[in-house]
């Protein structure tokens, strides 16, 4: 009688234990803007994907990791210290030809558009017009892993005939708040940032100049992640349909996508070496 007793003690033990168990997964960003104002913007989304993953019939739990840089959020993803991701283009293609077996999970999407723009931004009062005007003028850039913020910028400028050495000065300043505030400031004669940032800080006396177009952001997985996790995050990233929830990060839905989609952006990466 006390051996069914125990046994039975056991088999309750190990249910209860089985029931309650979640499986632990950390989510990666990188600080392209405050990392507050980054946690704050995807919270409720880290949020709807734990319950919908329950809804599914997996119980996780998603701890998220801000970066200070592109740099060590891309070293993180390679190493494989966490388990998906929300990245640049361009940090995807230099983390993917670092370990192939990183794999795309799903892209944003705005309003069934998928690109956005870059813009060259100077001062309202300005005598900068074009980008030729950029010669011998002092230059903002984001961070050297940026896509807006370097790569597809400095093909633009390329086209306009404008390589490092026909700039005054140039530097990267990590973040594109800290790009136009630095334009704003008058410390940089021009700077490039994300369109959202420029509407941000436009009433800082910021003008356009430019513009180009980049192909919105990839959702990523390290490399050996579980196939039914993988599955799992995907459905609930291309079922969601809470604007609310879209709206934290700015976007309106989440699509398919094929390493082809950022083809553009591989091409932009080898043009840098021109500049």
């Amino acid at each position: 009688m006390k051996k069914n007793k125990k046994i039975t003690l056991i088999f309750l033990l190990l249910l209860f234990t089985t029931s309650t168990y979640a499986i632990n997964l950390k989510f990666g960003i990188y600080t392209s803007d405050k990392a507050s104002v980054m946690y704050k913007q995807f919270s409720p989304i880290i949020k709807y994907l734990e319950k919908d993953a329950k809804r599914q019939g997996l119980d996780i739990k998603i701890s998220i990791k801000i970066y200070p840089s592109y740099e060590s959020a891309l070293e993180g993803i390679v190493r494989g210290d966490y388990d998906f991701a929300r990245f640049g283009p361009a940090t995807y293609i230099l983390a993917k030809q670092r370990n192939d077996a990183i794999k795309l999970l799903v892209r944003e999407e705005q309003k069934g558009k998928k690109v956005f723009n870059g813009i060259f931004i100077v001062k309202e009062d300005s005598s900068i017009k074009t980008l030729q005007d950029l010669k011998n003028k002092s230059f903002a850039f984001g961070d050297k892993r940026s896509t807006i913020g370097r790569y597809l910028a400095q093909d633009e400028l390329l086209k306009a005939n404008i390589t490092s050495k026909d700039l005054k000065e140039y530097d990267y300043l990590n973040r594109h708040d800290k790009v136009a505030l630095a334009v704003a400031f008058g410390s940089f004669d021009a700077g490039v940032v994300k369109e959202s940032s420029y509407k941000k800080y436009k009433y800082r006396g910021l003008k356009a100049i430019s513009s180009f177009q980049n192909i919105t952001k990839p959702w990523l997985v390290r490399s050996g992640l579980n196939d039914k996790i993988y599955n799992t995050l995907k459905e609930s990233l291309l079922n969601l349909k809470d604007e609310r929830i879209l709206k934290s990060i700015k976007k309106t839905a989440f699509i398919e996508s094929r390493d082809e989609d950022y083809a553009v952006i591989k091409k932009s990466i080898e043009n840098s070496s021109k500049f």
